[in-house]
């Protein structure tokens, strides 16, 4: 862009500027000529109030009081229904607050009264035949037949016109039936063959009057409430609004001085008719005027009295130019139909883009147009879809005020955009809720079809299918689809469990059997060929073999009779205080014999001090020399076993490690369950129940042991706990606490 067309273009927004500031100015400068006009409007209001209010149209004010005054009156006469019932089911009537005005008796069918609420003389002025003898200035009758219906209403008195008393009798019997037909306080009781008679002196009725006009013009007569509403204000905003549409329209014909070819007014033609209408139908054109009256009431700011008219006018006058220079920019962008004619059509409107996008006959500019609605289209959609997805998800185990929170902060949002159509309130309020009833069934919907897919994993529970994997997002349902899950890895758990323990069972006879048969058959054997044999030497070797197979099946029975007591958690602990490392060393020595013909090489790495710790002595030797004579057993010949015992802050960790003679292909975690052994062959004397009597006894002393294989390399990890006091003692005291 040269030189010259940058002035004309600045030259061209500073008379903008200057013309729409002026506007402004104009506009505020009529402030005080509005109040006056308000100001005068509300005089000539209150003027009106003052005059009195015709009395007809005070007493027909209160018909309905005097309908439901019939059913209360007689409440109290026949006391069908306890007063305070009344009270408390209907609430304060109306009448109550008429009925000071009046004289009123309930009288019977032959003139008797009934309420006698008024004396002899009030009765009898009530019944009187003429208006004269009675000297009320309004007089009302109501009859009532024996079935309950209302036979008559009459109106007379001396203040009241034939005319007026016709018109009132009209309107009282209207109340009555509407009173008869509503399901208020007509439920309570039914007047039946009796005359309610209400009087009014004409003092009473001057007052009653007077009471009713304060009313009646505070409600029916409407001033003008605020500046915006006089002529001042309408007529200025107008003509205003017509010079800066003038001035849209016109300036563009002086060359120096046209803008609108500037890039902020390069828009659709859809855009500033969507804004406009959106000014009308959320009535943001009344802000303006609130915030004039304000204005001119001081009021605008708190304490405007003090200084703050500066910050006020500064309010103002940006806020006509906004408007102003809103109007202004709608008007000069729809102003290029004029000059592009044909052409504003085809290349200014939405709606000619979208249609030759969809006919593939879509210009660059079109495809642009596209692709950047379609941005923010699919920015909008993920935007709601992760709100969407968010509600779908909500984890009910945590607190939910945040999203919470976040949907009434939505529902305000759009509640709030509603409330801005003041006139088109119901219409925007049927379509919020024709979309909330679709989004609320698309989403129970969802919620139903998720659910369905939650029952059908609790179903494949139910049949045992513990193998079938439990899959699919169920939304909120998903942390119930992770308890399943644990419930269908617990019974898995558990049915392998069991399946593992029947088949150890099979085993645990099997193996019985055959350990407990061979000794046996053994010491028959030789008892048998003892019996005849004469050879001393033989007798004696006899002997030595009945000997040897009696204590193998005494090892294996007392064995027996040790993990069947410690599976049943009978056995009896004896804690005491035991130096660790010196039991550990004794059983050492004691098994020497042992380590040395297997030509094993014990590496031992024990702390140097003494280690105290409540223990069963007997069950704690007892597990060392399990283990140690299982290394013995099935140790490699001429290979290094280390016994590591380390010290930690709350317990003891032992760690026995050996390079097995065989392979190691059992399963670790069975290797310590009952006649489960590594040398499957069976070629070493045993009973199986070694490693199973050794993770006994240190489970009973709250302790683990765990064993892990390493190719060749065979390791048992033990721990105990270091307690303060023996166990039992302990669980005393927890018991106590």
């Amino acid at each position: 862009m040269d030189t010259k067309s940058k002035n004309s273009r600045r030259a061209g927004i500073i008379v903008v500027v200057v013309f729409l500031s002026l506007c402004s100015l104009i506009m505020m400068s009529q402030y005080d000529g509005m109040k006056r006009a308000m100001d005068s409007a509300n005089s000539a209001a209150t003027e009106d109030a003052e005059s009195p209010v015709p009395y007809e149209s005070a007493l027909g004010s209160i018909s309905r009081d005097l309908a439901e005054g019939n059913y209360l009156l007689y409440n109290e006469y026949a006391n069908e229904t306890d007063p305070a019932d009344v009270l408390d089911e209907y609430g304060q009537r109306d009448f109550d607050w008429s009925k000071r005005y009046f004289d009123y008796e309930v009288f019977d069918s032959d003139g008797n009264q009934l309420l006698k609420n008024e004396d002899e003389a009030t009765a009898e002025n009530l019944q009187a035949n003429s208006e004269e003898d009675a000297g009320y200035a309004f007089r009302a009758y109501f009859t009532f037949s024996q079935e309950g219906e209302l036979s008559s209403v009459q109106i007379d008195g001396t203040a009241l016109s034939p005319e007026e008393e016709y018109n009132l009798e009209s309107t009282y019997l209207s109340s009555v039936q509407e009173v008869e037909y509503s399901e208020e306080i007509s439920s309570i009781a039914s007047p039946e063959n009796i005359t309610v008679i209400y009087g009014m002196s004409k003092e009473n009725l001057n007052a009653f009057t007077e009471a009713y006009s304060s009313e009646y013009w505070e409600y029916d007569v409407e001033p003008y409430e605020s500046v915006g509403e006089t002529t001042d204000y309408q007529d200025t905003l107008w003509s205003l609004c017509y010079a800066i549409a003038a001035a849209a329209l016109l300036l563009p014909l002086r060359r120096k001085l046209d803008i609108s070819e500037m890039k902020m007014f390069d828009v659709p033609f859809e855009v500033p008719i969507l804004v406009w209408i959106f000014v009308y139908a959320t009535s943001l054109d009344e802000l303006p005027a609130r915030i004039v009256d304000m204005t001119v009431r001081s009021t605008l700011i708190p304490g405007m009295g003090h200084g703050m008219e500066i910050i006020a006018a500064v309010i103002n006058f940006a806020m006509w130019f906004f408007i102003f220079g809103l109007l202004f920019w709608g008007v000069t962008s729809l102003r290029a139909m004029i000059r592009m004619k044909g052409a504003y059509w085809r290349d200014r409107t939405l709606t000619m883009k979208l249609i030759r996008h969809y006919r593939g006959q879509g210009t660059e500019s079109d495809e642009e147009m596209v692709r950047k609605a379609g941005g923010i289209i699919k920015r909008a959609k993920a935007f709601l879809a992760k709100q969407y997805d968010a509600l779908q998800h909500i984890d009910f185990r945590e607190k939910t005020n945040r999203t919470i929170l976040k949907i009434v902060i939505i529902n305000y949002i759009i509640l709030a955009i509603v409330c801005f159509f003041w006139y088109y309130g119901t219409l925007a309020l049927i379509i919020y809720s024709v979309i909330l009833f679709l989004f609320l069934r698309k989403y129970v919907k969802d919620l139903q079809e998720k659910y369905k897919l939650l029952l059908k994993s609790t179903n494949q529970l139910a049949e045992g299918h513990l193998d079938t994997p439990i899959e699919g997002d169920i939304g909120v349902f998903n942390p119930i689809q992770e308890e399943l899950k644990k419930i269908q890895k617990g019974f898995k758990k558990a049915v392998d469990e069991e399946v593992k323990n029947e088949r150890m069972k099979t085993e645990l006879v099997t193996n019985v059997s055959h350990d407990l048969r061979t000794p046996l058959t053994a010491i028959i054997t030789y008892t048998d060929l003892l019996k005849n044999e004469k050879d001393e030497e033989k007798r004696k070797e006899y002997i030595d073999v009945l000997e040897r197979k009696s204590l193998r099946l005494k090892v294996l029975i007392e064995d027996l009779f040790e993990i069947s007591k410690a599976a049943s958690k009978s056995v009896v602990m004896h804690y005491m205080k035991v130096d660790i490392v010196d039991l550990i060393k004794q059983v050492g020595l004691e098994n020497d014999s042992k380590i040395k013909a297997a030509n094993l090489d014990f590496r031992w790495k024990l702390p140097e001090h003494k280690l105290v710790m409540w223990l069963d002595s007997q069950k704690t030797y007892r597990i060392f020399e399990n283990l140690i004579v299982n290394i013995t057993k099935y140790a490699m010949p001429h290979t290094r076993v280390y016994i590591e015992m380390t010290e930690q802050e709350n317990d003891v960790h032992i760690s026995m490690k050996n390079i097995s003679a065989a392979e190691l292909n059992f399963d670790t975690e069975e290797i310590t369950d009952r006649f489960v052994r590594g040398d499957t062959s069976r070629n070493t004397e045993g009973s199986g129940l070694g490693l199973a009597i050794a993770k006994s006894f240190i489970e009973l002393q709250h302790g683990t042991l765990k064993i892990t294989t390493e190719a060749d390399l065979f390791k048992a990890d033990i721990t105990l706990p270091k307690l303060d006091i023996p166990p039992e003692e302990e669980q005393v005291q927890q018991d106590k606490q």
